[in-house]
């Protein structure tokens, strides 16, 4: 930005004069004293101290710069005399120019003293005349004056009324002197419309005087200062109530700086209007009677109305202005009558154009309108190219590119001030396209509209022009270096041509240093490139970019003469350039650096670059670098040292296209690998005259290298494919013998090295590199590089000599092909798994393991069972092996050592409960080999064992076990009511914790049945149910425990059955839910079993656990029992009984019984006929007891009895008999299980419920 006039690009400001904060004079002679401490502060004067605090606050508020982008009330504030006059306003034409009768300001291009004058546009002094002599705003400080206090001899005095008056006469004579000196000031700026402010300082006890009002108000009437902000009174206070008050006060004072220039504002609009009504006075025939035309008068005063917005801080304005004097200047520009080339005001018009260019983007750039900002920048630079070439400055010139780096630089600096305070650089990476798509066919409103915007203009970005999208600092650093370089080249080309010195700026091009120029501008551009490249970011086009930079830093050096630095240059980027594989660029980098070590004397360096070279071949251009300019240079130059030079090409370009092909992927142990190794010459390379002496050809680090030395031929190989053998190679040869050929290749020839390899133990076999050596006068150099390279452009074709004459390839398929693997000899194990399956339930199922050793070698055997789990409900399974015993895995079971021949078995035991379904094992059987043993069965071995060597091997086997139920059982579960005689409520039995009360449960009839399942017989040692009685539930009896019969042991075949019944006792409590509780069986039947196989063996003996089913007893409501002997006697009176029971937990119940007796009974009744059972309450009992004569033999019919429950007798109007009550004959009482559907706890049972009619009818056998 030196190039152009500060003023011309400075950020304006309002600005504010402060006067009466000068420093304290200094004695004369005195030296310069330190900062005073605090304890000298404190003794200094305080208004002394105010001062300075003052002027120094007020100078820390704003500072003149090109980038200031915050919006906030401050001024630029500059320290005047009180005594500062103002440049004139106006000039009085002179009296000899008629064509000026008034008065204009002396920069007016119609003042004839005006540097502007005749046709001039805008001058930089105009704008250092309203920020430097011109202000907005003047603050006057001054002191308000004081008398020193009287203190009084005693409080008791009274007021001495002469002092005080005397006081008052000399306060109003000095606040008259004040007055007249504030009024001078207040004529000269109220002339200029400047607003007047006076800070009057005062001390603090001032501050409380009661006439201190009244002052005021006098030196305000008198000096003719305004009522609003014209008048402050400040006394001494600390630095953050200082720095308080000068904010304040430039808020004050803003509003009246903005009325000032907007009154300029208006004052030059009106001008402008005036002007673009008036006539055009130009005279072509008479020169001196030029003047400025109306479209420089339009520019002039769009520039000032622009200017005064930027000061008012209007930024759109100022903005608007700009653009429409920009506009009007290029109209300009466009006619060379209205301003000629190469001419002073076309050289201002010019330097202006550029300058309100910058402003323009700079104001784009303040409100983030980055796109705009650019696109301005690029309009002018190619509006202005395009006047270049017509003006005679083209791309040809070196003034062109002068002024091109000129605005690449001023635009990079521009960027670079606001990125170090407020300027962010837009990143235009697209968005992810999930995000974009969504941001379309989404409508955004309310709180997402700012949001919106933003990814609007990510969207928008995925179509961006590029000469929109704004980059960082240093991207326009590199163009400005870039076109410095033009620059240069353009001169240099000038000095060579004829007639240079007639050129326009030649003289002063001549004292331009281009290339200190050049450095300054690619090393900021590279210094912004690396802070600006993203650290962790897979796009490698910033880094490629400044490693770019890099090279044209030591290009310019090396252009400059500063090969040194250069060189450290060239070794940092072609690190890079090498692991990248940029041949293209880092060829003419290595020539570059080539040069600068041969000014340097850097021989080693230029050995290893020419090297280098070589795997690059020739360049488009006439500069080569071959073998003959590494031979000269080694027959010319000497080593520093006589260590080997060694030349690693790893990441370089090699010179041979190399690659190793084994024949077979795998060879056995001992086994010969034959491989092939190739190397190609470069066919743009004649390396025929290197002096090479040997290639060594390094293997597996277990093999030593095998050299092979050049031996001069007699004949010329006239063959491009030579093949050289190797002979074999082991690992047991320490020492070969060096193989001899001659090492000599032509362009485009190919050597191929043939041989095999072998190896005792197992290991992966290739070639690792190759070296080659070459030796002349005292240098030996080494040049590693990798058994498979190729150069740029090759296609590797992997394919395998086999014949020379004619030459034959077999290709070769597979995609390791480089590498051997070197393996043992598979173990011959034979593993056997004997059982008989299936598998039963809750036995020891034995599985047989045989293991034969059918090798020839001793093998130690370990074995791994994993028992996989199941997805059967309940199935809990586990295995026994070698003592070991698992529900997952057993892990090293050894085997011993087997010796050749030899089997060894072991059983693994499988135990399985639950349910029956498959059980999966997976064996592996794990064997390595071992020496020689003396003893001939098998030995002891450990898993874990370190002395045995590594020749290991693993088989897999997978065993499938169907597993079965070896016995089924089923159950049948009948309920009978209790009847037993019910407690009354008082009787205290009830509250014993021992009491069992089985009235709501009864019995439970359980009948069991037991099958034998599966193909194979059972010896059933036993069978016996084991009892497990709780609080609800009791074993009464069973059958299976009073069987007298030798029923056990016995043999079952398959299908073969056995049963037993039990009885048991049920006392649910109060709170039972019959709906959804059921009562755990109180036992279960233990079974002692065993397999019998076909052949006639045992298994041995297991135990099968089944547990009684959950019983589910029925629930009762309103029901009716009848007890009647089965037998009875004629003649013989017997008993029959009815018991009338309310379960219901809630209702009460009002029976009525009838006896119905027919003629055909053959019993004589004594009892009750028809009558009312006392109303029942819940849990409430009756019997009612009748007396029977039998008088038939035979099975005779009882009397009917009826039973209704007359509480719901009344339906509405209709009355019914109630409902009928089952009447039950205990003899026959047998119930199932309650079903969870229906209501457990009904009041009547339905006809259908129940095993028997509803009104009770049974038979008794009557005998004689």
């Amino acid at each position: 930005m030196n190039s152009y006039p500060p003023e011309l690009l400075t950020q304006l400001a309002p600005v504010m004069f402060v006067a009466g904060l000068d420093p304290p004079p200094a004695f004369p002679g005195t030296p310069q004293s330190p900062p005073a401490t605090p304890t000298s502060q404190q003794q200094q004067d305080p208004f002394t101290l105010l001062t300075l605090r003052l002027r120094e606050s007020f100078l820390s508020q704003r500072k003149p710069s090109i980038w200031a982008a915050e919006k906030s009330k401050t001024f630029q504030i500059i320290p005047v005399d009180k005594a500062v006059r103002f440049p004139p306003r106006k000039l009085q034409p002179p009296a000899d120019d008629p064509t000026n009768s008034a008065a204009h300001s002396p920069l007016s291009p119609l003042t004839p003293s005006s540097p502007l004058f005749p046709d001039g546009l805008i001058a930089p002094i105009w704008i250092r005349k309203h920020t430097n002599l011109v202000p907005s705003v003047f603050v006057l400080f001054l002191r308000l004056f004081e008398l020193p206090p009287h203190m009084p001899r005693s409080p008791l005095d009274p007021p001495d009324v002469e002092r005080e008056k005397e006081r008052e006469q000399e306060e109003r004579r000095r606040d008259t002197e004040l007055s007249a000196e504030v009024a001078q000031r207040k004529k000269s700026t109220s002339e200029r419309g400047i607003k007047l402010t006076v800070v009057l300082t005062a001390s603090r006890r001032m501050l409380d005087d009661p006439s201190l009002d009244a002052r005021l108000t006098y030196i305000r009437r008198q000096s003719g200062l305004d009522s609003r902000a014209a008048l402050f009174v400040l006394s001494p206070v600390s630095v953050a109530e200082l720095n308080d008050f000068v904010r304040s006060l430039q808020d004050a004072l803003y509003e009246s700086a903005v009325d000032y220039y907007t009154t300029h504002s208006k004052r030059v609009r009106r001008k402008r209007n005036r002007h673009s009504q008036a006539s055009v006075s130009y005279n072509p025939a008479n020169p001196n009677a030029i003047r400025l035309r109306p479209e420089g008068w339009t520019v002039r005063y769009e520039y000032k109305m622009a200017c005064f917005a930027e000061f008012r801080g209007e930024v759109e304005v100022a903005l608007k202005h700009y653009q429409d004097a920009y506009a009007t200047l290029v109209i300009m520009f466009g006619s060379t009558a209205i301003l000629p080339p190469r001419t002073k005001r076309w050289a201002e018009a010019k330097v202006l154009a550029d300058s309100i260019n910058v402003k323009v983007c700079k104001l784009y750039l303040y409100n983030n309108e980055h796109g705009l900002a650019l696109s301005y920048h690029t309009t002018h630079m190619r509006k202005f190219s395009d006047f270049s070439r017509g003006w005679g400055i083209g791309e040809e010139t070196f003034e062109f590119w002068s002024w091109m780096a000129r605005q690449h630089r001023i635009l990079a600096e521009l960027l670079e001030q606001g990125t170090r305070s407020t300027l962010k650089i837009p990143s235009h990476r697209p968005p992810p396209a999930a995000l974009a798509t969504a941001n379309i066919t989404t409508p955004i409103s309310g709180a997402q509209a700012q949001r919106g915007v933003f990814e609007l203009d990510s969207m928008q970005s995925l179509g961006l022009n590029p000469s929109h999208a704004l980059q960082h600092p240093g991207f326009y650093y590199y163009m400005a270096a870039r076109c410095t370089e033009k620059r240069r080249e353009r001169f240099l080309l000038l000095i060579e041509a004829d007639g240079s010195t007639l050129a326009p700026g030649y003289v002063n091009e001549k004292k331009v240093d281009h290339l200190t120029i050049i450095l300054e501008l690619y090393t900021k551009s590279y210094e912004l490139f690396k802070k600006y490249s993203p650290i962790n970011s897979q796009n490698l086009n910033q880094g490629r970019l400044t490693l770019w930079i890099a090279y044209r830093i030591a290009q310019t050096y090396y252009d400059s003469g500063k090969f040194d630095m250069a060189v450290r240059f060239f070794e940092r980027i072609a690190k890079t350039y090498r692991r990248e594989k940029w041949g293209s660029m880092l060829r003419p980098l290595l020539s570059t650096w080539y040069a600068c070590a041969q000014q340097l004397g850097a021989v080693e360096l230029s050995v290893k670059l020419l090297i280098e070279m070589l795997g690059h071949g020739t360049m488009d251009n006439n500069e080569t670098y071959g073998a003959e300019d590494l031979v000269k240079l080694l027959k010319s130059t000497s080593p520093s040292t006589d260590a080997p030079l060694i030349v690693d090409l790893s990441e370089s370009e090699p010179i041979f296209d190399s690659m190793v092909v084994f024949w077979s992927p795998e060879v056995k142990v001992g086994e010969a690998a034959a491989f092939q190794l190739s190397l190609t010459a470069p066919s743009n390379v004649d390396i025929s005259c290197l002096p090479i002496t040997s290639l060594a050809i390094h293997f597996t680090e277990d093999f030593a290298p095998l050299i092979v030395r050049h031996v001069d031929s007699n004949s010329v190989p006239e063959a491009l494919t030579r093949r050289v053998d190797l002979g074999h190679v082991s690992t047991a040869d320490h020492k070969k013998e060096d193989v001899q050929t001659d090492l000599r290749w032509k362009p485009g020839s190919k050597f191929v090295f043939t041989g095999t390899m072998s190896s005792d133990v197992p290991m992966v076999m290739n070639v690792s590199k190759v070296v080659l050596t070459l030796e002349e006068h005292s240098w030996n150099i080494e040049v590693p590089f990798d058994s498979f390279t190729l150069r740029a452009g090759s296609i590797p074709i992997v394919k395998w000599l086999c014949s020379l004459d004619p030459v034959q390839y077999f290709p070769i398929a597979r995609e390791i092909y480089s590498t051997v693997n070197v393996r043992h000899r598979p173990h011959q194990l034979l593993v056997s798994l004997s059982h008989h399956a299936p598998a039963f339930l809750d036995e020891e199922y034995p599985i047989v393991m045989d293991i034969t050793n059918a090798d020839d070698r001793d093998v130690a055997v370990v074995v791994d069972v994993l028992l996989q789990p199941t997805d059967i409900d309940h199935a809990v399974n586990h295995i026994v092996f070698d003592d070991e015993r698992s529900s997952g895995l057993i892990k090293g079971v050894s085997f011993g050592v087997v010796p050749p021949g030899v089997n060894v078995l072991k059983t693994l035991y499988l135990v399985n409960t639950g349910a029956a379904g498959d059980r999966i094992l997976d064996i592996s059987i794990q064997s390595r080999t071992m020496p020689k043993s003396s003893s001939s069965g098998p030995a002891s071995v450990s898993r874990d064992s370190q002395s045995y060597p590594s020749d290991t091997s693993e088989t897999l086997q997978t065993l499938t076990v169907p597993t079965v139920t070896p016995i089924t059982i089923s159950y049948d579960v009948g309920y009978r009511r209790a009847l037993a005689e019910r407690p009354g409520p008082a009787d205290l039995a009830l509250y014993d914790s021992e009491f069992w009360d089985d009235r709501e449960g009864g019995e439970a009839l359980v009948s069991a049945r037991m099958e034998t399942m599966g193909p194979y017989s059972l010896d059933v040692k036993s069978a016996k149910l084991i009892r497990h009685d709780d609080k609800y539930a009791r074993v009464l009896d069973s059958a299976i425990d009073h069987d007298d019969d030798a029923s056990f042991p016995a043999e079952y075949l398959p299908g073969d059955e056995f049963s037993d019944i039990c009885r048991i006792s049920l006392a649910p409590d109060e709170e039972y839910d019959y709906a959804s509780e059921s009562i755990p069986g109180p036992g279960e039947y233990e079974i002692t079993w065993r397999r019998i196989l076909p052949n006639g063996e045992h298994f041995a003996l297991s135990t099968s656990h089944f547990p009684l089913p959950s019983l589910r007893p029925p629930s009762d409501g309103l029901i009716a029992l009848m007890s009647v002997p089965p037998a009875a006697t004629l003649h013989v009176p017997i008993s029959m009984s009815l018991k009338i029971r309310n379960l219901h937990p809630s209702r009460s119940a009002n029976v009525t019984v009838q006896l119905e007796p027919d003629l055909s009974d053959a019993f004589v009744v004594s009892g009750l006929r028809s009558g009312r059972v006392p109303i029942l309450l819940p849990g409430g009992e009756e019997e009612l007891i009748w007396r029977l004569i039998p008088v038939e033999c035979g099975y005779a019919k009882v009397p009917k009895i009826k039973v209704m429950d007359r509480r719901t007798m009344s339906t509405g109007e209709i009355e019914s008999e109630g409902e009928v009550v089952k009447v039950v004959d205990v003899r026959w009482d047998r119930r199932a299980a309650r079903d969870d559907v229906t209501d457990a706890r009904r009041s009547i049972e339905s006809l259908s419920g129940g095993g028997g009619p509803a009104a009770g009818v049974t038979t008794i056998l009557v005998l004689p």
